[in-house]
């Protein structure tokens, strides 16, 4: 009984030597709390606030998650990891909210982790901590702190599932693309994030800005005939057809190869598909938006001897969209909101230059000729297209993408080829443009719950 007593108390110290040694060892102190949903429904959770995922901390502000365990969660419950970065300016550490998919996400049983993360604003001691690919890193050792803890933590690191929008959207769709690459591990290793793999279940991106270094030239091929200047940015949008030839994506349906003489075929699918979502659900477009439907001759009854002669009827529209007049379109889009100047992206006021600029806060060209090495490779970082394919890579299984058919803060093309290029790498990619939907997130949660459920049964 002495041996099994004093056994027990060199475990007990030895643990406690362990925490102590151990600064990325979970041992939080939770919070109960609760949340009210807008269905009044209460949520209890359990709040862990203020957590350091890194040993070398550089942002005291921003470098710190928090992690949230509704009632009934288990070690086996996904893990929903929401990030609010905007605009690729630093995000901190958030509570859960009714109104998003945090909160949303707390009612279905899912434990939540909102990271705090760096970005092209934050400052510490004069110095601007968060250029890329910073931010993203910051998530990534999010994530490693996740997986580090997996066994003393209420949820699944094995299903970890990322949702952002906008700036955040393309975080999410990094974390998705890029886990695990041998590129950032010594940016991690110096941070002093936990010996841990980054690779997570799913992703989910809103309205992703993302493939920065061709959003200029989609955006200007997308948009070339509502601009005023036409025939001045027309060499920009020309730059986009190479690039599209460049990609050699191929249809998810048919497997044919995606090239310039096609591709504008291949996003009006895309919004045909939106348009007749949107009439199955009950709704009218009017005929200024250019859509077409596909009309049917009804039949004309067979005239009676002596009768009367029946006039023929004139084509009924069915309710079935076959195709879309993608100028007027487009010029309904631009009619909703003003578009961006030329270029839209690569503008030294833009926040995309800032995110690329020095630790002095001065902002950077990150397109063209002239970018030192160091700036190429992090811009390289910072496209999920480059890794998609990459072997070094453990790229999620599970992707949920969804781009407004009247958003306008990027082309539908950078949606478009991020969904085509999943897809054609095996991935299990849920992608829509929501008709009418402008620059948002974490809209119709149903749909993305329902979603989640089905990938994580």
């Amino acid at each position: 009984m002495k041996r099994i007593f004093i056994l027990s108390m060199l475990s007990l110290l030895i643990l406690a030597a362990t925490a102590k040694t151990d600064p990325l060892r979970f041992q939080a102190q939770g919070e109960s709390l609760e949340l009210t949903m807008p269905d009044g429904q209460k949520v209890r959770y359990t709040a862990y606030t203020g957590i350091r995922y890194v040993t070398n901390v550089e942002d005291t502000t921003y470098q710190t998650l928090n992690f949230f365990v509704p009632e009934g969660a288990t070690q086996k419950s996904p893990i929903l990891l929401r990030t609010y970065v905007g605009g690729y300016m630093a995000a901190t550490a958030k509570m859960p909210s009714s109104t998003d998919a945090t909160g949303r996400a707390l009612q279905e049983g899912l434990c939540v982790c909102i990271p705090g993360s760096r970005g092209n604003n934050s400052e510490q001691d004069g110095r601007f901590t968060g250029k890329a690919p910073r931010g993203l890193l910051d998530l990534k050792a999010a994530v490693r702190y996740l997986r580090y803890n997996d066994k003393r933590m209420a949820g699944s690191a094995e299903r970890i599932i990322t949702d952002g929008t906008s700036a955040g959207g393309a975080m999410s769709a990094l974390l998705g693309a890029t886990a695990n690459h041998p590129d950032y591990e010594p940016y991690l290793s110096q941070m002093g994030a936990a010996k841990a793999k980054d690779n997570v279940f799913a992703s989910v991106c809103y309205c992703p800005i993302t493939d920065l270094d061709h959003a200029d030239m989609a955006y200007e091929w997308t948009y070339l005939y509502q601009r005023e200047d036409a025939e001045a940015v027309r060499p920009i949008a020309r730059q986009f057809d190479q690039y599209i030839d460049q990609l050699a994506l191929r249809h998810p349906t048919t497997g044919e190869l995606l090239t310039s003489e096609n591709y504008m075929d291949y996003v009006r699918s895309y919004l045909v598909a939106s348009a007749q979502r949107f009439v199955n659900e009950g709704g009218q477009i009017p005929d200024s938006l250019g859509f077409e439907f596909l009309t049917v001759m009804p039949p004309t009854p067979p005239a009676r001897p002596g009768g009367p002669r029946y006039v023929r009827a004139k084509p009924q529209r069915t309710d079935i969209v076959t195709d879309v007049d993608m100028e007027k379109y487009l010029t309904y889009v631009a009619s909703r909101q003003a578009l961006k100047p030329t270029p839209a992206f690569d503008t030294l006021s833009s926040p995309e230059c800032g995110v690329f600029g020095d630790a002095e806060g001065t902002p950077a060209h990150f397109t063209g000729s002239g970018l030192s090495a160091d700036l190429q490779q992090r811009v390289r970082m910072m496209n999920p297209m480059n890794y998609i394919a990459d072997p070094k890579a453990a790229t999620a299984p599970h992707w949920y993408i969804r781009h407004g058919a009247i958003d306008r803060d990027t082309s539908f093309p950078v949606a478009i080829n991020l969904a085509t290029r999943l897809m054609n790498e095996g991935r299990d990619v849920d992608f829509l443009l929501p008709w009418n939907r402008p620059h948002q997130g974490d809209y119709n949660l149903d749909d993305l719950f329902r979603w989640i459920r089905d990938v994580t049964k």
